[in-house]
């Protein structure tokens, strides 16, 4: 199985959250979400302890489970705290990539090439997970890696809800490209410099989405 069932029920609720489909406060009832999801209660309370560790649910003691959205503000604030953890891991990934590190990380940008030509976001964004996680691993430093990995996981679905901006997905792969050559090269410096504004424009596409979810609703 290519996709465990309680990520894809994880991914769909928060595309859903992420959507507004929910209110803010409002309670995620296990029985019902199996019954919609046609699976067992199990995936679904996975499901619900991975988005807790997200941020977009909280999860009281004999209560259940609520939807918690982070403010605007703090949205872009985690941005710009990971835009430097970010850089930090370019700069080191590229003093200590070894070979085999190399050619697994051009292996999970072809993944993401192969992703833009099929126009499919959600595998996208997969790839792309999985080619900023080979950098953290490559920084040697298991704490930053860490720390980086912990919020990666809480922008997760703002990071996959900006590749929807227009042309966003081109535009990532594009700045893949560049990352890769600079590792390649050895340049800790430009890593870090193509790592930071990365996650920093990411940022500035979440912006422009809220702004156009903003119109939509106003108008």
């Amino acid at each position: 199985m290519t996709e465990r069932t309680a990520d894809r029920i994880r991914e769909e609720l928060e595309q859903s959250i992420i959507g507004g489909a929910f209110a803010d406060g409002e309670r995620l009832d296990e029985v019902s979400l199996s019954e919609q999801f046609n699976v067992s209660r199990t995936p679904v309370r996975e499901a619900l302890h991975a988005l807790s560790a997200s941020g977009l649910v909280e999860q009281l003691p004999r209560r259940g489970a609520f939807v918690r959205y982070p403010s605007f503000r703090r949205t872009i604030e985690m941005f710009e705290v990971m835009a430097e953890l970010e850089g930090m891991c370019g700069r080191l990934a590229a003093r200590r990539m070894t070979d085999s590190g190399i050619v697994a990380i051009e292996k999970a940008m072809q993944g993401c090439e192969a992703a833009h030509l099929a126009g499919d976001t959600d595998q996208y964004y997969r790839e792309n997970e999985t080619f900023h996680h080979l950098i953290y691993a490559a920084s040697g430093n298991t704490f930053l890696s860490g720390e980086a990995s912990k919020l990666h996981r809480r922008l997760r679905p703002f990071r996959r809800l900006q590749l929807r901006v227009r042309n966003r997905m081109r535009q990532s792969l594009n700045e893949h490209r560049d990352i890769v050559e600079a590792i390649r090269s050895g340049d800790a410096d430009l890593t870090g410099r193509l790592m930071h504004d990365h996650v920093a424009i990411q940022g500035e596409k979440f912006n422009d989405l809220m702004a156009s979810y903003d119109e939509a609703r106003a108008g």
